[in-house]
């Protein structure tokens, strides 16, 4: 898992409550267990004007062109500012996956569902919640702003908006400490490597019978 640790990005303002899970990633795409190539499909019904299925050439799918990723502007965001629950509905960890695959670093918004906000720490997404009016800001700033972007410094929890403006954030500090340092839950468990293999020789001595 990269490091997260500052990062500065075009923002999308996507103005909507309640976005679920499987607006964010339809439940047709969930077949593939990788963790790449969902970028394509993230939020398919709203970005096509037609129905997508697995294996369908996107270039070639025609575009919604009031859906705010299609607006030129908005191309390469990777910091996407959203209203209240989102990531809402039912539990699948591909939503975080196709907002990282098309190039997300960044989710704000008021409020996250609770299994969406934790797949997205475990997959080095960063989830920032803010209040509404301050979200409700941004999003009219953006709006306002063609190429407006955000500072995001993590190690200081601060947001640092075009003009200079800086937002405090909040966020737990184990999660904090694993998305500064790269680490997934395999990540962590590898930082015991040392205890892991005293273990298990210690085992092997004690058992040796059970390893053939």
């Amino acid at each position: 898992m990269d490091k997260f640790q500052s990062r500065e990005g075009l923002v999308a303002p996507l103005d909507r409550a309640n976005v679920d899970t499987d607006a964010i990633i339809p439940k047709q795409f969930l077949k593939a267990i990788g963790r790449s190539g969902f970028g394509p499909n993230l939020f398919d019904e709203w970005r096509y004007l037609d129905h997508g299925e697995p294996g369908m050439d996107n270039a070639k799918r025609p575009l919604n062109p009031d859906f705010v990723l299609n607006q030129p502007r908005y191309r390469g965001a990777q910091v996407l500012v959203a209203r209240e629950n989102f990531g809402c509905g039912s539990s699948r960890e591909h939503a975080p996956w196709a907002l990282q695959d098309y190039g997300f670093t960044t989710v704000i918004a008021p409020s996250f569902a609770d299994i969406f906000f934790n797949n997205c720490f475990k997959n080095g997404l960063l989830a920032i919640v803010l209040d509404a009016a301050t979200v409700d800001k941004l999003i009219k700033e953006t709006q306002a702003n063609p190429g407006y972007r955000l500072a995001i410094d993590l190690e200081h929890q601060t947001i640092t908006t075009p003009g200079r403006d800086e937002i405090r954030f909040e966020i737990d500090p184990f999660r904090k400490h694993c998305l500064l340092n790269g680490l997934d839950e395999i990540g962590l468990s590898l930082e015991h490597a040392d205890k892991i293999r005293a273990f298990e020789a210690k085992h092997r001595q004690a058992q040796p019978w059970l390893f053939g």
